[in-house]
This record gives structure tokens, sequence and C-alpha cells, in this order.
């Protein structure tokens, strides 16, 4: 092990220019290569347990702009301090800075991955830990860039503290038991997009100026917490969405500055499950909860509501979305009072749907909203309301108190 490594120290800024995969090739199962500053032709291949240390990111493997830049194909091995750049842009062969493919207690730590299509791809890679890497795509329009980051098929992984930058999307499909925390992503489409997974973890993210925020499809038994998503604007804009996703915790997380705060669509899915949304922040959304399609059996609990346009939509007619159980939440528009000085509400805070409000079914008309026109509607509409309003929501234990996490 020392003997290589003292060879490896010697030789390699002789090849940096086209031999760093010869130095791959003749090292020993385990060994450790250092890189001195420089650039290594990329399209690497490494087969055996390595560990590569760039030590301060001025080590450059560096592709050929055709296919990845680096590929792991071996068990217990480790890149780590290196810039890695000038990938192929070619989607359907997934180019990438790293490839990790059917791998297992690999590590992939503190590089810059840049000028790459998919940052890193993961097929079938086990108990791996990527970690304060910084990654960006190519400079193509949104929809056109690779995925940061790609888990596919991949189960028990930890991803940490990454820094991603107008990429497309940090994704996460038919994997599970993954924990994901501390992450921070901006200008980028999906800040995280799960299909068909269960069980990972979801944790202190924040992921500000992206399209969607956290959406899960498809998936269940997954707890979410502590994550900050902020300015998810636009048509497709929410804060965290769940399609068809059961027993799922949903707590200690701050949506802010959304066009939706949380999106529900169809969840809980499996009969007999529940989602549980509790001690949650939903402030100054254009839509605090939206509810698409019958989606019963959620429980919000403690959770603060504040400078939202509308606290709660329902876009589909007669779903019952008032079966849901809401008990102890903070509303700013809780128009009761607290005589015996509890901070909770003497009576029940509820959210109702006026006929006047035409903008829930015809959202082109929220382009008037707040003008004097339908200032006047929905003013009339509360003092003499033209039909029976639809209940929404009913909190028996409404808090008068604005509290914290």
């Amino acid at each position: 092990m020392k003997q290589w490594l003292l060879l490896a120290i010697f030789i390699l800024p002789l090849f940096a220019s086209n031999s760093l995969q010869k130095a791959i090739d003749s090292a020993e199962a385990g060994s450790l290569l250092e890189l001195p500053a420089g650039v290594y032709k990329g399209n690497i291949v490494i087969d055996k347990p390595l560990i590569i240390d760039g030590k301060d990111q001025r080590a450059i493997i560096e592709g050929d702009g055709k296919g990845s830049v680096v590929t792991i194909k071996s068990k217990n091995v480790t890149i780590k301090n290196l810039t890695i750049r000038h990938s192929g842009a070619q989607h359907e062969r997934v180019d990438a800075g790293v490839v990790l493919k059917k791998v297992t207690s690999s590590k992939v730590l503190n590089c810059k991955i840049v000028d790459v299509l998919f940052g890193i791809d993961m097929q079938e890679a086990h108990r791996c830990e990527i970690s304060a890497n910084y990654i960006s795509s190519k400079p193509f329009s949104l929809g056109l860039r690779g995925d940061a980051i790609r888990l596919w098929y991949s189960n028990d992984n930890i991803l940490r503290k990454n820094h991603i930058t107008k990429a497309r999307d940090f994704v996460v499909w038919y994997s599970h038991g993954n924990l994901i925390e501390k992450n921070f992503g901006e200008y980028c489409r999906y800040s995280l997009h799960f299909m068909y997974t269960g069980k990972n973890i979801v944790r202190d993210n924040t992921f500000e100026h992206n399209s969607v925020g956290i959406f899960f499809m498809y998936s269940r038994d997954t707890v979410v917490t502590g994550n900050i998503v902020k300015n998810s604007l636009g048509t497709t804009g929410l804060g965290i969405g769940l399609k068809d996703c059961s027993n799922y915790t949903i707590k200690n997380n701050t949506m802010i500055y959304c066009a939706r705060g949380l999106y529900i669509d169809r969840s809980p899915f499996q009969p007999g499950s529940k989602n549980i949304y509790k001690n949650n922040r939903l402030l100054y959304n254009a839509e605090a909860v939206h509810f698409h399609s019958l989606s019963l059996n959620n429980i919000f609990k403690g959770n603060f509501i504040k400078g939202n346009i509308e606290n709660i939509i329902n876009d589909s007619y007669n779903t019952k979305v008032s079966q849901n159980i809401w008990d102890g939440n903070y509303w700013d528009s809780y128009e009761g009072f607290d005589k015996n000085r509890d901070g909770i509400g003497d009576t029940p805070h509820i959210e109702r749907y006026y006929a006047s409000k035409i903008w829930l079914m015809k959202p082109n008309v929220k382009f008037f909203y707040g003008s004097p026109v339908i200032g006047a509607v929905n003013f009339l509409a509360k003092l003499a309301p033209i039909s029976e309003p639809v209940i929404l929501a009913v909190d028996k234990h409404p808090k008068l108190k604005q509290g914290g996490r």
C-alpha cells in the first residue's frame, strides 16, 4: 500500500495529460492515488476498489465531450476533492460527470462537477455516499439539461450537503431507504422528484427559485421534515406535492412565496392509510393547501398558516375534503375570540368556498384578484351569500398565538 502510494505521487505528473486510466489499471486494489494540480484525460473507468484524491479540486478530470467523464464499476471506490467536467450531451446515453453502476459502498465527496449533462448518475448503486459536491449542468434551456443527481433502483444511500444549481432535476426513482439531507438546490426544475419509492428520509434541505419543490408520486412510508422551499412559482410552482402517496409524515417544513404550499392529489392512496402534516409553516403563498381529486384521511395538526391569498383550494367538485382532520392549527384569518386566554379559539375555524370565488374554478380570473370589483363581490358574498357556501375544513381548536415550529 505505502509502496504504491509513493510511486503514484511520483509518476502522476508525468502522465497528467493522457495516462490516468493507465495508472488506475496498474494500481493494486485498495490503493490511494493522489493527483497533483493539472488536467487529466477523462472518460475513465474504475473497476477495482481505489481512492482517488485531488486534494483541493485543482486536479481536473476532463472528458472529451462524448460519454461520461468518470464511470465507477466497483465497490469500495472513493473519488474526492476533484473537478470533473466536460461530459457528452446525449440524453439517450445519460452522459454524466460521474456514473456509479451496479456498485456498493462507494463515495463521491467534495467534487466540483460542471459542464456535464447529468451530474451523478446512480444505477443500482447501494449503500453509497454522495456528499458536499457542487453540481451544475450544461448551459442549455431548462428542459434540455440533465439531472444533477439521478437514482435508479438505488437503495440505502446517503446524499448530503450537495449544492445543485442550474441543472434539471434531482430524481429518486424505484429507490428505497435513502437519506437525503442538508442539500441546497436553486434554478432547477424539480428540486426533488420521487417516483415509486418508499422508506426514504428527506430532511433539512433548502430549495429556492426552482419550478417545483419536492414532489412525490406513487410512493409511500416516507418522512419529510425540516425542509425549506421558497419561490416555487409559475403554473407548476409548489412547495411539497403528493400524488398517489400513502403513509407520509410531513412535519416542520416551511413553504414560503410559492404558487402552492402543499399540493395533494389522491393521497393517501392505499385504503386504510393516512398522511400526517404537522407543525409546517405555510407562509405568503398564493395557495396554502391545494386539493386535487379524492384526497381523504389527511391529518393537519399544529400548522402555521399565514399571509396566503387562499388558505384551501379544492379544484374537484364534491370530493368531501372537509372530512380531512384539522386540529390545533394557527390561521391568520380566524375571526373568533379566546375568552379564557388558553391560546385556543372559543369557536371552530371554518374554511368555506363561496360561489363568488369564481377564480377557484376559472384560474384566468385570478388576474383580477385584489381589484375593487372583486373586492366588492367578496364583501357582498360574505355579507349576503347568494348560495350556501361549501365547507372545505373545520378546525375545532384553532390556535391564536403565533408560534414557531
